[in-house]
């Protein structure tokens, strides 16, 4: 195997939860607890109820899966897909510059309650996923040459799925290879969305785990997916190398979002609160949104993105995100029910919105996020509102009690407040739990 397939590989196979520094194993429990509320609010998507109608029944075993607040058990790959899909639904899972590492957890939360694993090695098949995925993330830079984020997703379930097992790291570099020779197409996330923006990243999941299954009973994959001819170094990215896996835990340098909006719109939910203090609506003629390339190509670009007709749409629309924000002081779950993006009242206040990239915001660029909007009222008058590294950034990370009222936020409604306070609980004593599926059954509907 090439040299990043088995970086990758003698990681996996090696992590053990002792290994792990408390402040890191902090961080993945809150991100899992952050991961499990979004699944929670999005249990009902299109996505999922359509992956539900297509499983088939299955008894508990090494290769099967436990359906996340329905309790149903299918093969692995088919409950990974469905967790995913629930996960990722909202749009409010955490998130990297070129993805979202928890869209990885769809399979670890369908198969550690089947083989009766301890919390603690639950969160070391995250940490796994994430420290493989962000890193992936960094060196690909995916984005930006046209390629999704669902490439990573799959490596990083394969090498999770493959330390949840226990395979060797042979078997796990296999897995990795199988992986990692699906590389997805970014439309998903170009134009008038579908639901498949919401259930890509459930499908590399379940790739992932699929390839692991199968490498753990002897399936063998390419020798250099990454390195070698016709592979990822010399289709797509060129040469590159990945930040050694074992100098330093990434993980709690993920950013988790505080708004349910695709993560380069957090900004500018932040300046459009501060605007509407400072200027009524209606007197608005004018607004300019200096932002990112990333954040400009992707949800303020596209002529669909000033008429979104579906909630896919919505969540990727910075005009209409910034009007909804503007006009409600707020964004919430519900700011993307058809009644709203669709409301006609909208639509006038998105049409006085531009949107641009500033080349000296994009140079600073992942590392620092910053978006500066300046409205002109009728008078001509004009106010300028800068926000830099929002709530929820890498270097303004949510603290536990964000990441609490939002788990209770999303999952009061389909619990109420005892049992979701009992899960939230249980959840941050996971690694004290010697088999995850007692609470991962407080989480059924």
């Amino acid at each position: 195997m090439d040299n990043t397939t088995t970086s990758i590989a003698d990681f996996a196979s090696a992590l053990s939860f002792e290994q792990i520094p408390p402040h890191v194993a902090h961080a993945a429990k809150q991100r899992l607890v952050d991961s499990l509320a979004c699944a929670i609010g999005g249990y009902n998507c299109d996505a999922a109820r359509i992956g539900r109608r297509i499983a088939t029944a299955a008894q508990p075993g090494p290769y099967c899966g436990r359906v996340l607040g329905f309790g149903e058990w299918t093969a692995a790959e088919n409950a990974a897909f469905i967790n995913t899909a629930m996960i990722r639904y909202l749009d409010f899972n955490d998130t990297v510059h070129g993805g979202h590492p928890s869209d990885a957890l769809g399979g670890i939360l369908a198969v550690a309650p089947a083989m009766k694993k301890s919390g603690k090695q639950v969160l070391t098949a995250l940490i796994v996923a994430y420290e493989v995925i962000v890193r992936l993330a960094i060196a690909t830079r995916f984005r930006e040459l046209g390629w999704d984020q669902g490439f990573a997703i799959g490596v990083g379930s394969a090498a999770a799925h493959g330390n949840l097992l226990g395979l060797p790291s042979q078997a796990i570099a296999n897995a990795v290879a199988i992986a990692a020779i699906n590389v997805p197409l970014r439309a998903a996330r170009a134009g008038n969305l579908s639901i498949w923006k919401g259930a890509a990243t459930a499908l590399a999941c379940r790739d992932g785990v699929f390839a692991a299954e199968l490498a753990a009973e002897g399936m063998t994959g390419p020798e250099a997916t990454f390195e070698g001819r016709h592979g990822l170094f010399e289709q797509i990215t060129g040469k590159f190398t990945l930040e050694p896996l074992t100098d330093n835990f990434l993980t709690p340098k993920v950013g988790m979002k505080f708004w349910p909006v695709e993560n380069t719109a957090q900004a500018s939910v932040w300046a459009a609160l501060e605007l509407r203090k400072r200027l009524a609506v209606e007197d608005i003629s004018r607004i300019d949104i200096a932002t990112s390339w990333a954040a400009w190509h992707e949800i303020g670009s596209e002529p669909a993105k000033w008429d979104p007709r579906n909630r896919e749409t919505a969540d990727h629309s910075l005009p209409y995100i910034f009007a909804s924000a503007l006009v409600d002081g707020t964004i919430s779950v519900e700011t993307f029910e058809a009644s709203k993006y669709l409301a006609p009242e909208l639509r006038p206040i998105m049409a006085k919105i531009q949107v641009r990239e500033d080349p000296e915001i994009t140079k600073i660029n992942p590392g620092i996020v910053k978006t500066v909007v300046t409205a002109t009222d009728r008078s001509g008058r004009k106010e300028s509102v800068e926000v830099v590294n929002p709530r929820g950034h890498a270097k303004n990370l949510m603290d536990d009690d964000d990441t609490n009222a939002k788990f209770l936020n999303l999952t009061e409604p389909a619990f109420g407040k005892a049992r979701a306070t009992q899960a939230l609980e249980a959840l941050w004593s996971l690694d004290t739990a010697d088999d995850v599926a007692a609470t991962f059954k407080l989480l059924d509907l």
